[in-house]
């Protein structure tokens, strides 16, 4: 099973079959994601983290479907009716809907009308049928029982034999199926207007497409509203086509034959195909939206963090006031402060909140405020730029508030703050989140992050897999310091879970500050196999090796050791450096009986330890002035940072209240395919206003300059 499951791996991944059997091989060892993407290249080829998952899940895949095709053999065969041709076409079909479409006709089934009329031996009747004999009506009355009294009754029971047989047709239903999924439309309609108040579906009230050509987003959107009883959703179909093609299958033809195809057409073979494709668009258009989401996730993750710098956390809000929360260069906790500085607050209130917030931002220094982008945030906004007027050092960026409230209501923030408002916690993460986004971002359920679409209609399960995975990839590419880090980024590097990342939290603050990974062995519930998978992930600056910030793995050490004697490098100067990028990288991985990749990483490593690969990222755009929709003017050039990418377009933040979008069709003059070709989250970029819609708040952007629209 396994060799033929690497066969179609390597076909579908178009990857060598050695690389796969290395990454199955290594999996099967404890191995990590993570730790094989990064120390084990020289046996996986250099595979990356995404195609070693892609390998192990498409493994799990075929070894499911290759279970369940050995059980559907063994049944069709336990009943005697198992063919050499049938079995190849069960053994030839690579998605499960196949197989369990062959099987359908030898299936154990739920007593049925044509089950019933089978035992009253109606089966012969049905053969007559379908050769047609003459005075059927009369012959039918041979056939009369107890359950079918009358000839016209027992007719109608070699019918529904007839139907079944039809229905379980297998060439029937996959000639249905393409024709369907070719040439069908899938069609939408208004049925109940008042559950639309904000005609969010109004561009589906009279909707229809192409089956094959409909987009993921239009099918999310299509089966939400569906569900909340807004849209009502049909196939239109060349029904005339279809019921044709099943009378050619008949030698000979009568009302009753022509009755069972109608029926079986009707009734069950397109019922049965429209769900089979119906849930098959949605599989796969949840798998866009999943993987766009995740693509999404991984660049907020990524976005570069605002090292150094004092912060004020600024979550906005009307009636019950701002919470303020002031953190200094390490995210510290330095004051809270609550202020109304928006309506309905009297005039008096919010200019006594200007008097206080302009009081935080001398005595605590502060360079930068990080204002929520929730409810009242577009007000408060214009109440920060106005004290900015006096601070023309200090800077506001607008941040991403998705998740902030749930992190606050957690037990972690309890853990962390318990004698803090739920609303103070908010400000403390807001804040933080501009300083280390990934440090924040870890403690909060990546479902909450708020950069998907129609994240609550997809497969949560395979949703939470995918974005923990985003989450476990970028925390060890970057590293984790792990004198600072809190338990919950802890728990994502490789080899470490909860309980073991709160058993290092528990040593360094026994212990105080460790000073080499060597310590980290004698954390509680740290085995050897969590050690060698986590040690490369885990930095200590400032320790007593170099080597322990970097991503060198404590495997390695003699190496290094090594290659400093060969190179009589004494130190990490330029001059060592500068030998590092003279060598000749092949021979010396010869030489010290290492991978040339291994070699080439440690290398990158030592040339620049410490580093954060973060820092090759954009970093956030700060402001010290706000925009209103009504001062913008169509052609106007404005610098933006994208928050969310969808795949219809994507989000831009360009200092109004509400984020502009970019349509596809306005992102270039030549053909996109997908908006993520061309923009990420957290991407700085240049737009023009297209269109200004003041009565709505919507503002629609392009990355076209006016001049070559055209």
């Amino acid at each position: 099973m396994k060799n033929s499951n690497i066969t179609l791996i390597a076909q579908n991944l178009d990857i060598k079959s050695s690389q796969i059997q290395a990454v199955l091989d290594l999996t099967a060892q404890g191995n990590t994601i993570p730790f094989i993407a990064r120390y084990r290249k020289e046996k996986t080829g250099n595979l990356d983290e995404v195609a070693i998952k892609a390998i192990i899940d498409q493994d799990k895949s075929l070894t499911a479907l290759a279970e369940r095709k050995e059980t559907v053999l063994a049944k069709i065969e336990a009943q005697g009716k198992l063919t050499s041709e049938l079995k190849k076409a069960i053994e030839a079909a690579d998605k499960l809907a196949e197989v369990e479409e062959l099987y359908l006709p030898y299936k154990e089934k739920r007593r049925t009308k044509a089950t019933i009329a089978r035992e009253a031996g109606l089966a012969d009747l049905t053969r007559l049928i379908l050769q047609n004999v003459p005075d059927l009506e009369v012959r039918a009355e041979k056939f009369i029982s107890d359950n079918f009294p009358t000839a016209d009754k027992a007719l109608a029971g070699a019918v529904d034999i007839l139907i079944e047989s039809l229905s379980e047709d297998n060439r029937l239903r996959s000639w249905t199926y393409n024709e369907i999924w070719n040439y069908s439309l899938l069609v939408s309609s208004l049925k109940d207007a008042s559950l639309d108040s904000k005609q969010i579906f109004q561009i589906y009230y009279d909707f229809s497409e192409k089956v094959k050509d409909l987009q993921g987003y239009r099918i999310l959107a299509l089966n939400r509203g569906e569900k909340l009883g807004v849209l009502k959703i049909s196939f239109e179909h060349h029904l005339d086509k279809i019921i044709r093609f099943y009378q050619v299958r008949f030698k000979v033809r009568n009302a009753y034959i022509d009755e069972a195809i109608a029926k079986a057409a009707r009734t069950k073979i397109i019922p049965a195909m429209e769900r089979r494709i119906r849930s098959e668009l949605t599989e796969t258009a949840e798998d866009g939206a999943i993987s766009l989401f995740s693509d999404n996730l991984r660049h907020l993750l990524l976005v570069s963090p605002l090292k150094g710098k004092v912060v004020l956390g600024f979550d906005p809000a009307f009636r019950t006031g701002a919470k303020l929360a002031v953190v200094d260069q390490t995210g510290k906790l330095l004051t809270t402060h609550v202020i109304y500085p928006v309506a309905p607050a009297s005039q008096a209130k919010i200019a006594k909140s200007k008097e206080e917030l302009a009081e935080l931002l001398q005595a605590y220094q502060v360079e930068i405020i990080a204002i929520g982008n929730g409810t009242a945030s577009r007000e408060s906004e214009a109440f920060v730029a106005e004290v900015l007027k006096d601070f023309p050092e200090v800077s506001y960026v607008i941040v991403n508030e998705s998740g902030a409230s749930v992190y606050s209501a957690s037990e972690l923030a309890r853990q962390e703050f318990p004698d803090l408002t739920v609303e103070k916690r908010s400000a403390i993460s807001i804040a933080r989140r501009l300083q280390d986004p990934l440090a924040e971002l870890v403690k909060i359920d990546p479902k909450s992050i708020g950069v998907g679409q129609y994240q609550h209609d997809v497969s949560q399960k395979k949703l939470t897999e995918n974005l923990d995975f985003v989450v476990e990839t970028v925390v060890n590419q970057v590293g984790v310091n792990v004198n600072t880090a809190s338990s919950a980024l802890l728990s994502h590097v490789a080899g470490l879970n909860r309980t073991i990342s709160d058993n290092i939290v528990k040593f360094r603050e026994e212990i105080g500050r460790l000073t080499s990974r060597e310590q980290i062995k004698k954390v509680p519930r740290l085995g050897d196999k969590a050690f060698e998978q986590a040690a490369g992930f885990l930095r200590i600056p400032n320790g007593d090796n170099i080597l322990d910030n970097t991503g060198v793995h404590p495997e390695s050490y003699s190496a290094v050791e090594e290659l400093f004697n060969r190179l009589e490098i004494r130190e990490l100067d330029q001059a060592a450096k500068d030998k590092l990028t003279a060598l000749d990288l092949a021979q010396m991985a010869s030489d010290l009986d290492i991978g040339q990749e291994t070699l080439r990483d440690i290398i990158a490593d030592l040339l620049k330890p410490g580093r954060d690969l973060r820092d090759d990222f954009e970093a956030p755009a700060l402001r010290q002035d706000l925009l209103e929709l009504k001062d913008l003017q169509v052609g106007q050039k404005l610098e933006g940072t994208v928050r969310n990418v969808v795949d219809f377009g994507a989000f831009v933040d360009v200092g109004v209240h509400e984020d502009g979008l970019i349509h596809i069709s306005e992102m270039s003059k030549n053909f996109v395919k997908h908006p993520s070709q061309l923009v990420s989250v957290g991407d700085i970029v240049t737009v023009w206003v297209s269109k200004i819609d003041l009565e709505r708040e919507k503002l629609n952007l392009s990355l076209v300059a006016p001049r070559e629209s055209n």
